[in-house]
């Protein structure tokens, strides 16, 4: 089992000045405990939960992935994830491959279906049926596939046309992975069998998990598709620090259903919550086989 850190909240300290100096230690604390990956949200707007407003402190996604490239050596970096709406899969491939190069081949391309329409409509964003979305989000992963192959030519979709897919210079070692977020079963589960190289789900409990990744297993059946080629990743969103014992064992358990990544989720200052995940939680999720 290999931990993630999803750094989703820019609050914290109140200073914006302080918001670069603080992510990049809490970036250099995670390195150093080895955690596996680090991910932002690709919002505009704070979302609107028990814990945060609108109106709090949000940065642009790859904006802020290619400063952490910058300070970081060894861990993946990706969206949790892209919001199909906010931009052309022609630019969205580019600016994955340019995150990709500018690492050393550590960009992941987690992407969904866009929801938050308060960001939209505030930044107008265009805002479509769900239906269109899933068609959208499933025309933009086959254009990032195009452009991250040796197909330059023209594609055309129902939602995008495309005169040629060059993308120059190429991802180093290959198309990043294409992490697909997002439980639904009839649509993004599907499209995780035919496209994903890794599926996140929310680490709504044991059975839940069992019961989407067994949705999964039917449609890598129905697709011909390896279901174990796909890593199976969850965002755990409960209290981690303050219930150590209980999220280990959590832990435990979705390791058992085949999970090989979980998420977790700052819930005090960046850095105080890295350090004590780099010290109590880090070396113990490493035992987890």
């Amino acid at each position: 089992m290999q931990l993630g850190l999803h750094y989703w909240n820019y609050s914290t300290p109140a200073d914006p000045a302080l918001i670069a100096p603080t992510l990049a230690e809490s970036v250099r604390i995670a390195e150093q405990a080895e955690i596996a990956s680090f991910t932002v949200m690709d919002h505009y707007f704070q979302m609107e939960t028990g814990q945060s407003v609108a109106d709090e402190p949000m940065l642009e996604g790859y904006t802020t992935l290619g400063y952490v490239a910058a300070v970081s050596q060894r861990m993946t970096l990706g969206l949790m994830v892209t919001g199909v709406m906010y931009r052309h899969p022609g630019l969205l491939a580019k600016i994955v491959t340019s995150l990709d190069v500018l690492s050393g081949g550590r960009a992941r391309l987690g992407i969904g279906a866009s929801w938050y329409e308060r960001e939209q409509y505030g930044l107008g964003v265009p805002v479509v049926p769900v239906a269109e979305r899933f068609e959208r989000l499933e025309e933009t992963i086959r254009i990032c596939l195009q452009m991250w192959s040796d197909d330059n030519g023209p594609f055309r979709g129902r939602h995008y046309q495309l005169a040629e897919t060059l993308c120059v210079p190429e991802p180093i070692g290959g198309h990043p992975p294409i992490m697909i977020g997002g439980g639904g079963e009839q649509k993004t589960l599907l499209l995780v069998a035919r496209y994903g190289d890794a599926c996140n789900l929310f680490a709504t409990g044991q059975e839940e998990v069992a019961h989407k990744l067994d949705v999964l297993r039917a449609h890598c059946a129905a697709e011909d598709r390896d279901y174990d080629a796909i890593a199976k990743t969850v965002m755990y969103s409960g209290p981690v620090l303050g219930k150590p014992a209980a999220f280990l064992a959590d832990a435990e358990a979705y390791a058992a259903l085949g999970v090989s990544e979980i998420q977790v989720l700052p819930d005090r200052h960046p850095v105080s919550f890295t350090h004590q995940i780099a010290e109590r939680i880090a070396p113990a999720v490493a035992e987890i086989g």
